[in-house]
């Protein structure tokens, strides 16, 4: 396996990553609006007998003055052709190799794979159990995917679909959509959770000519109040539930289910196929969990993460 570093245009690689519905983590532009925002990215192209077989973009932290750092690769490496368990070995050696740091570092993998022999790295320590998500293909016909939502969940769909609701789509000009990130960081703060900072949207939103490709957002009013929101980033054929807020209204009126049900149609609109839920935690967010995992999609639980 040949890796060359920072090699590759970003045409080519997103040629290469839209098609595999990979994460939104490995998209070239996710890694524009990091550097951006002042973290150093690396990108490895790997070959085999001159044909592409694996791209891998790495999220950099420096410590002890830039002496030290920690490359990791996060939901990747993305497999551009089937590979055996050892082939894959290689590649990840290959990346670890070669990766342009000091030598005091630390390369870290969290591949967008489940456990299994066909994995590549049962040298690999484990440091970190993986997380889990949901999954949900709609390259399906909506009536196969209301078919199949969980009865409640269809039950409360219905309900939504038959109040006072509207649904609107958002613009993409930050000004539209800041009121729901403003939301979001005030509920991360009050749970103790992280996310993206606000910048990276504005950053996401023009990354590519067409904002509408890269981000959609929708909301609910109930007369003139907005009651709910969801935002979702787009990564090729495949797009990532990433921001959702909604206030006591919009919960008793399950505005989040016809948010998302409208969402799933503005997506395959542009051509997503695969839409991510975003990470499942039935202990600390049951309630999110079991909503996401009412939907039909599949629930997946990443390897975790190996150095």
């Amino acid at each position: 396996m040949k890796v060359t570093w920072d090699a590759v245009d970003a045409s080519t690689w997103d040629a290469h990553h839209v098609r595999t519905g990979a994460a939104l983590q490995q998209d070239w532009a996710y890694g524009a609006c990091m550097k951006t925002l002042g973290v150093h990215v690396l990108r490895g192209w790997v070959t085999r007998d001159g044909e592409p077989v694996a791209l891998a973009q790495f999220i950099v932290r420096y410590f002890a003055g830039q002496i030290a750092s920690m490359a990791l690769c996060s939901l990747g490496p993305v497999w551009l052709a089937p590979l055996t368990a050892k082939e894959k070995e290689q590649t990840y050696l290959a990346l670890k190799k070669t990766i342009p740091l000091n030598k005091l570092r630390v390369v870290l993998f969290t591949p967008a794979e489940v456990q299994g022999a066909d994995l590549g790295l049962s040298p690999w320590r484990r440091v970190m159990t993986g997380q889990s998500t949901v999954m949900l293909d709609i390259t399906q016909s909506l009536p196969d995917l209301r078919a199949g939502l969980d009865k409640r969940w269809r039950h409360r769909l219905g309900g939504a679909e038959n109040s006072e609701l509207t649904v609107h789509r958002v613009g993409t000009n930050p000004g539209q959509y800041r009121w729901l990130l403003d939301a979001d960081m005030q509920q991360r703060e009050q749970r103790g959770l992280l996310g993206l900072p606000l910048q990276f949207f504005d950053l996401y939103a023009q990354s590519r000519q067409q904002p509408s490709k890269n981000i959609l957002t929708i909301r609910a009013d109930i007369g003139r109040d907005r009651v709910a929101g969801m935002l979702f980033l787009i990564h090729g054929e495949a797009a990532t539930y990433q921001v959702g807020w909604t206030n006591d209204v919009g919960r008793d009126q399950h505005a989040h289910n016809l948010i998302l049900w409208h969402g799933i149609q503005e997506l395959q609109a542009r051509g997503v196929r695969l839409l991510d839920l975003g990470g499942v935690n039935t202990i600390r967010s049951a309630g999110i969990a079991r909503f996401k995992m009412s939907t039909g999609g599949k629930v997946i639980t990443y390897a975790g993460s190996y150095f």
